[in-house]
């Protein structure tokens, strides 16, 4: 509660000291008339020197344009403040929200050893345990693996290893190993389209951008109703463009652009409320901004599920020049890679 308290005083500050420059001006102004007119009556009968009217007016524009640049200042201050305390606050839940999803896996294995330990239990029942640990885990793993991958890859310092590839080949391979990831039965993700292109692309990023986007559906999964995607593709206008659309509980309009932000956590009350990081479709984002591409959502509305677009360059040896720029990217980092291995 501390924070939007403290934000509170900020703009009451903010408006008092706009309040106190507009009177300040008015007061100005009102004491500029009022001598002008009593110097103009006067100013003849003294001196023809005693007014000098240009210089007047120079030192009032002078004046205002001290005061804009002032308001203008306090104006700028004031929405970086804003934006401070904005990051502030999604940082502060994001800290909350990975510390939960910390401290449940290792509830669990502790729970799981404690048993274990005061129990004699079937060999049967042993295995059981074994793999509850093991998959909580791979989920803690995962979890600082993304925390740590976010930052590298904003700092430009991940090794991309980017081939050419045929999207109709590429895309139901990964598909089905991330169907196999997250246990869905074939039915649950269906794809169809033309993927007959090529695109430059590193293959185990772009797995982390499908299999994100497949976690995020079944989290938004209607409650009762099982998880149904369904991924398009289409080869248009020099784009290799992806489609993916699901039957959750879709996106409200005015967190349509925010859920790529990052740390971003949707509080609408018609969204269930699910574990995570706020960091999947940020991390999602980068990956595609990497790839010389773009991602936007739609949704048509509660419950009638979300379509994300992916629009990739295609490849066209010779041709694109942003292809080729990430080849050699690759290459380079391959060298470079293959020169650090020999010297070690």
């Amino acid at each position: 509660m501390r924070q939007p308290r403290s934000f509170v005083v900020q703009v009451l500050i903010f408006v008092l000291a706009q309040v106190a420059w507009l009177v300040l001006l008015g007061l100005w102004i009102y004491w500029y008339t009022s001598n002008y007119m009593v110097i103009s009556e006067v100013g003849p009968r003294l001196h023809s020197q005693l007014m000098s009217e240009g210089l007047n007016h120079l030192l009032l524009i002078g004046g205002l344009i001290l005061l804009i640049a002032i308001s203008t200042g306090m104006s700028l201050l004031f929405h970086r403040l804003s934006v401070q305390f904005k990051l502030t606050r999604l940082y502060d839940n994001f800290i909350a929200n990975v510390t939960h999803e910390l401290k449940s896996p290792l509830a669990s294995i502790q729970l799981s050893i404690e048993t274990m330990r005061m129990h004699e239990l079937p060999r049967e029942k042993q295995e059981e345990f074994f793999n509850m640990m093991l998959k909580d885990t791979d989920r803690l793993n995962n979890l600082i693996s993304a925390i740590l991958q976010v930052p590298a890859l904003e700092q430009k310092k991940i090794a991309h290893d980017f081939q050419v590839h045929r999207m109709e080949e590429l895309v139901p391979e990964l598909v089905h190993e991330s169907r196999e990831q997250f246990s869905l039965p074939e039915k649950a993700i269906q794809i169809s389209g033309d993927g007959g292109c090529d695109c430059v692309l590193d293959r185990n990023a772009f797995r982390i951008v499908l299999d994100n986007l497949v976690d995020n559906s079944i989290k938004y999964s209607r409650e009762g109703v099982d998880t149904a995607i369904h991924i398009r593709m289409a080869c248009e206008r020099g784009k290799f463009i992806l489609r993916f659309a699901d039957n959750g509980v879709g996106i409200p309009l005015q967190h349509q652009e925010q859920v790529f932000e990052k740390f971003f956590r949707s509080h609408d009350t018609a969204m269930p409320s699910v574990k995570g990081t706020g960091l999947g479709l940020y991390w999602v984002k980068e990956i595609i901004r990497i790839h010389q591409g773009a991602i936007r959502v739609s949704s048509r509305g509660t419950n009638k599920g979300s379509t994300f677009r992916i629009e990739l360059p295609q490849y066209a040896k010779g041709t694109e020049r942003a292809a080729q720029r990430l080849l050699r990217l690759s290459r380079k980092q391959k060298q470079k890679d293959t020169a650090h291995g020999e010297g070690a």
